[in-house]
């Protein structure tokens, strides 16, 4: 999908970015700047920077998040940076398959298609293009281990971050499925979240079991060795 760069585009976008960032740093949560969508790649205008995904801007990116209003202003003065929310402090997230999270939020695939609120788990969602569901959580939890041994579900908490509405990655826009206005800014509880995770994934695993064999072939991901890096640790090595 191809996304207009002229500059009212671009502009527009930024002043769209700069209000998210306020409207977290009013509620208490920081956020520091990434990279921007220049039409090809996470651009962030450093010389020595070689990550064409997305990226912090700041090198001690996790210290110097603000949730101060001329800070905010300096950083989205100029360019659509992407607003990212650093995990482990005010929040964890579970960031998780398309399916599982849709489970989780609405209930079943062939329910009957409850608004994404009414579901099993109230707090915030976010979306990305590529079909990863991020569910904000309180911190400090321990990962249920139903959740930890799969390859398909990351955990971000001290030393990462995500990338919040309405960022715009290569991908395309990141979106809320569930706003942190539409549950007043509430945060689940991580325990009873991560529970609600597991029940889906179980009614999901039993749903897959009594299909064809055929489909579930069709269905079925291939094999993967190890868990899959997060955009941090991918950055990490290649620096």
């Amino acid at each position: 999908m191809r996304w207009r760069h002229g500059p009212f585009a671009r502009n527009l976008l930024r002043h769209r970015l700069r209000r998210a960032a306020l409207r977290f740093a009013a509620h208490g949560w920081a956020v520091t700047p990434g990279g921007y969508f220049n039409g090809r790649r996470m651009a962030c205008d450093r010389a020595t920077c070689l990550a064409t995904s997305c990226h912090p801007l700041l090198t001690d990116w996790e210290t110097q998040s603000s949730t101060f209003t001329a800070q905010l202003d300096e950083w989205w003065c100029q360019h659509p940076h992407a607003v990212l929310l650093p995990t482990g402090h005010t929040f964890d997230v579970l960031e998780v398959p398309a399916l599982l999270g849709a489970s989780a939020v609405c209930g079943p695939p062939t329910g009957p298609g409850a608004a994404s609120t009414a579901g099993r788990v109230r707090g915030p969602v976010a979306v990305t293009a590529t079909g990863r569901w991020m569910f904000l959580m309180k911190p400090g939890a321990a990962f249920a281990p139903e959740l930890d041994h799969r390859v398909d579900v990351l955990r971000h908490s001290h030393g990462s971050w995500i990338p919040a509405p309405p960022t715009v990655l290569p991908e395309g826009p990141v979106r809320w499925q569930v706003s942190p206005a539409q549950v007043n800014w509430h945060l689940p509880d991580a325990e009873e979240l991560q529970q609600a995770l597991v029940r889906s994934l179980v009614s999901l695993d039993a749903s897959f079991l009594d299909l064809p064999l055929t489909a579930r072939r069709r269905l079925a991901p291939p094999p993967r060795i190890g868990r899959p890096p997060t955009m941090q640790a991918a950055l990490r090595r290649a620096g």
